[in-house]
Parts: structure tokens; C-alpha cells; sequence
């Protein structure tokens, strides 16, 4: 009898000896075969004997696989995450931290307007998630993507404004965007961080001397880290994360706008919502807070 056991690159193979009679001696007579069969008899025991513990330790599943099969709640896969461009830093930070510790995931970020993002998703653009500076363009999200239950807050955020490191506009506060010989820059209207601004110059009369507005809020805040405008009106956290390359002017008062920030599951992939949850949870709001935004 002849038990193949097959493993990745051999074959094990278990021949049951098949005792030889001494029929041509015929000496030996019957007596001779029988002590003959029951050599045959022990051979075949031992070898399925052999055939059954090597088969439990080799002939099954390859080496790692049922290491594989025990950890296989791990979550895998590309997370494909569109996100604020005022999230860069931090979300950037997380993304690399949860890769490490899940080898299995890959995390794709790609950053903008919230407003260009969710005309993206409207438009068929492949998202496990998706997180907007203030709820606005949540509107824009097709319906079923605007699920309360698929939506938590991940952080808020407040305005700043921002001039180069030396200050040459001599910005003392909002008042200050007003004169003439200080260049402002806002984002463009669409974009959260504009129409947040606007709101605040609405609610406090000012008529900032604007001579630019940019696509969101990173394009913004460069025109400041270049040199080319004296101050631009951006969010808390870009002055936070820009450091000493920015000098950050605080805004107060009734007009000040605070944005919630939505972060929103569009698949039901594990791996999506096992990182979603990294950044709800505690290490991700401790990254977001060490990037200037407040918690939820």
C-alpha cells in the first residue's frame, strides 16, 4: 500500500513493505508464510501509523497558512481616504502610524477643497471616506452617502490669520486686513475656509483689502510662506502645523467661525472602518490636537 502526502515542494511518499514470501524455497512451507504475512501486517500498521502523524504535522495546510487563517480578522486591503486640505498633516501622520501597525493596509490620502471632494464623490470618484472642513458640502454628497449614522466628528476648528515670520504688515488684529497697504489673501468662496472668512468679516464689518483668493486653504496659507501677501485669514491648525514659517495673529470676538468636521464611511470595507475608527479614537484626536484643531 502506497499514502502520498503532498507538501509545497515535495511528496512524502509511504510504501508499506510487502513481505516476499520464500515460495520458492520450499523449505519454509506454509510455516514461512505466515511468519511472512505478519511482517506484512506490522509493515502496513507502521507505515499508516507514520502516514497519520506526519500528515497532522506537514500534509495539511502550508507552514503559516493557519497562522493566517487564526488572524484573519485582521483588517486588509487600500483605504482610499479623501479628506480637507487643512487635514493634511495630521491625516498624513495617522495614515503612515495605522499602516505600521497593519501591515495588511495600505492608506491612500488625497487632499483639497471639502467642496471640490464632494463633487468628486458625487461624481464617482473612489472613496471608502471622506472628511470635509464644516458640514456644508455634506449637502453635495449623494444621498446615501448623507447617513447620519455613517457620519462622527472627528475635531473643529477656528480661524487665524497668518503673515510672514517678521510681520511686515504690522497685523495687530482683524482690523488690520482693512488698510490698504496690507495685501490679504482668503480662500475662494466655495471653499469652507472662504466662506468662513466672509462670515467673519460679515459679522464684524470689515472690508478686508484682498488681492487674492486661492483654490483652499494650503494655497492660501503658501502665499504667506512665500512673502507675497501680508496676511491671509486660514484656520488655526495651518498656523499650528506651519510653525515658526508663519506668524499666527489670534481672531476674538462674536464673529469668530468654529467648523465641525465630519468624517463620513463611504464603503463598508473592514479595513475602512478600522481605520475611521483609529482617528475617532484616542490616538488619532491626540495627533489632531497636536495639529492645533479642538476636539469634537
Amino acid at each position: 500500500m502506497k499514502l502520498v502526502c503532498r507538501v509545497p515542494g515535495r511528496v512524502a511518499r509511504f510504501t508499506a513493505a510487502r513481505g516476499k514470501s520464500s515460495a520458492g524455497k520450499s523449505a519454509r512451507g506454509k510455516s514461512a508464510r505466515g511468519k511472512s504475512a505478519g511482517v506484512k501486517s506490522a509493515a502496513v500498521t507502521a507505515a499508516v501509523l507514520v502516514a497519520v502523524a506526519v500528515g497532522a504535522s506537514g500534509c495539511g495546510a502550508p507552514a503559516g497558512q493557519a497562522a493566517s487563517t487564526a488572524t484573519s480578522g485582521a483588517p486588509t486591503g487600500t483605504v482610499t481616504v479623501l479628506a480637507a486640505a487643512s487635514l493634511t498633516e495630521p491625516l498624513t501622520e495617522l495614515a503612515r502610524a495605522y499602516e505600521r501597525a497593519h501591515p495588511g493596509v495600505t492608506v491612500r490620502t488625497s487632499f483639497g477643497s471639502s467642496t471640490t471632494l464632494a463633487q468628486q464623490v458625487a461624481q464617482g470618484a473612489p472613496a471608502d471616506l471622506v472628511a470635509f472642513a464644516g458640514t456644508t458640502a455634506v449637502a453635495q454628497l449623494p444621498a446615501k452617502d448623507r447617513d447620519p449614522a455613517r457620519s462622527r466628528v472627528i475635531a473643529r476648528n477656528t480661524l487665524e490669520v497668518a503673515t510672514p515670520p517678521a510681520n511686515p504688515g504690522r497685523v495687530a488684529g482683524l482690523q488690520d486686513l482693512a488698510r490698504s497697504d496690507v495685501a490679504v489673501v482668503l480662500c475662494v468662496a466655495s471653499a469652507p475656509c472662504g466662506k468662513a472668512a466672509d462670515a467673519l468679516f460679515s459679522a464684524t464689518r470689515i472690508v478686508p483689502h484682498v488681492v487674492s483668493r486661492e483654490v483652499d486653504v494650503k494655497a492660501t496659507l503658501a502665499k504667506v510662506r512665500l512673502g507675497e501677501v501680508d496676511a491671509a485669514v486660514v484656520y488655526h491648525s495651518d498656523v499650528v502645523s506651519a510653525g515658526d514659517a508663519v506668524h499666527g495673529v489670534p481672531v476674538s470676538g462674536p464673529g469668530q467661525q468654529v467648523l465641525t468636521y465630519p468624517l463620513i464611511q463611504l464603503s463598508d470595507s473592514a479595513a475602512a472602518r478600522g481605520f475611521a475608527d483609529y482617528v475617532v479614537g484616542a490616538t488619532g484626536r491626540a495627533a489632531l490636537g497636536r495639529h492645533g484643531f479642538l476636539s469634537p
